[in-house]
């Protein structure tokens, strides 16, 4: 994303989400716990305008998702927006569901790793965007549960189809995607679905901890392999390889790359730029 921006100020309170940075970690908490963090329309769209705010400013480092209460994120609120939408006429529609695509574009999208702290339940857009991070750190108490079908849509939900199949295989991705079951902790784990498994209730922390290593590391390396693993997906061998070549060659003309091999001849650890 581009760091240029227009005369709008920098927003400095998020109704729906409870946003804290410091020394370039985010912490982005979903803070309705009475209703297990469902998502309204105010919610999707505060999520997709931050991440994009904080990819403009380049004052994160590394992003981690969580959720306050009982779980991580119950999904969309059954009440604000099922019933919404059911008085939307096609091309409202269109308008939310390519909304809730953005939510998932920003994360996948901008350049830094975002980690997603995981307890209780992450269900329907909840495991979407648990799906849609770098990390997935959870503890034994996590369930993915992609329950689209099970109200009558397709499971290819905000890029869901695209992502599952690359995270777990074609066909554990049918599987959950077709019928909707709770996957619980060990066999997320088992599938690749969780990057890390934690202790009881010790997810969050181990998520800082994780987003603090990344904080402190190579911020431009860091980006452009993000970048390299989504634009890769799709693309023949020959033009990844192409890709990564003159990403290589970029960055070994990049201050990072030279102070690498400055910390090295010294032997002390390298002072990481980001450039």
């Amino acid at each position: 994303m581009s760091p240029f921006t227009g005369s709008a100020a920098r927003t400095s309170d998020w109704e729906h989400l409870r946003v804290q940075l410091a020394d370039g970690v985010a912490t982005v908490t979903l803070a309705r716990p009475d209703k297990l963090n469902a998502l309204t329309f105010g919610a999707y769209a505060d999520l997709r305008d931050l991440v994009a705010e904080l990819s403009r400013e380049r004052s994160a480092r590394a992003l981690v998702l969580a959720g306050e209460g009982r779980g991580f994120c119950s999904g969309g609120d059954v009440e604000e927006i099922i019933g919404a939408t059911l008085a939307m006429d096609t091309a409202q529609l269109l308008d939310f569901n390519r909304m809730t695509g953005q939510v998932v574009r920003a994360i996948r999208e901008c350049p830094f790793p975002v980690i997603a702290a995981l307890h209780g339940v992450a269900a329907g857009a909840g495991a979407v965007l648990a799906l849609a991070a770098d990390f997935r750190v959870a503890d034994p108490s996590a369930r993915f549960a992609f329950l689209f079908t099970r109200v009558g849509l397709s499971g290819g939900d905000m890029g869901a189809a695209y992502l599952l199949p690359r995270v777990v295989g074609l066909g554990h991705a049918t599987r959950l995607l077709m019928l909707g079951e709770p996957v619980r902790a060990p066999e997320a784990e088992r599938i690749g679905l969780i990057s890390e498994l934690t202790e009881e209730g010790h997810a969050d922390e181990a998520a800082a901890r994780l987003a603090r290593r990344l904080a402190d590391g190579p911020a431009l390396a860091h980006a452009q392999t993000k970048t390299l693993l989504t634009a890769e997906l799709d693309m023949p061998l020959a033009a990844a390889i192409e890709l990564d070549a003159s990403t290589q060659a970029l960055l070994m003309n990049g201050e990072d790359y030279a102070e690498f091999h400055e910390a090295f001849t010294h032997k002390r650890p390298p002072k990481w730029r980001g450039r």
